[in-house]
């Protein structure tokens, strides 16, 4: 590919220029679109588990209010537990 190609084959060595360059944006092309193909799975996954942590977070809050509401546990008890994991 270049000069040298173009000088010594003249119109067919730009002809085998244009060729390569071609199969050079293909590549690039479908390396993009396979970095679009992860970058898309990845967004959907992440979107999963901030759905699950969301719902996590909703029960746990349901559950421990349950139990407090039935005198199971203590709310220091909660506040005890919550500032040690919060640390």
């Amino acid at each position: 590919m270049g000069w040298g190609r173009m000088l010594l084959m003249g119109n067919v060595g730009q002809q085998l220029d244009i060729g390569d360059l071609e199969g050079v944006v293909t590549e690039m092309q479908s390396a993009s679109l396979e970095n679009q193909q992860v970058d898309l799975t990845q967004a959907k996954s992440i979107a999963g588990l901030q759905r699950e942590n969301r719902d996590l977070k909703l029960y746990l809050a349901t559950l421990v209010r349950l139990l407090v509401a039935k005198g199971v546990i203590k709310p220091e008890e909660v506040e005890t537990v919550v500032r040690a994991i919060e640390k």
